[in-house]
């Protein structure tokens, strides 16, 4: 019986293989919809960011 990982790296392999054949024969409609991706991009980013990298002084220190 294969094991979980083995399945897994063989189906992101199969995946990987699918998107590179079918982005060389629809690659200008690909890169017809880079803008519009990397605006919806912009706002996921701020919603699932969260508070890195701010400044939490205010914060009482754990013990």
């Amino acid at each position: 019986m294969a094991s979980r990982r083995g399945i897994r790296f063989a189906l992101a392999s199969l995946a990987a293989i699918a998107l590179f054949f079918v982005l060389r024969e629809h690659w200008a409609h690909a890169l017809g919809v880079l803008p519009y991706a990397i605006l919806l991009l912009c706002p996921l980013m701020h919603l699932f960011h969260g508070s890195h990298g701010h400044n939490h002084s205010d914060r009482q220190p754990r013990p």
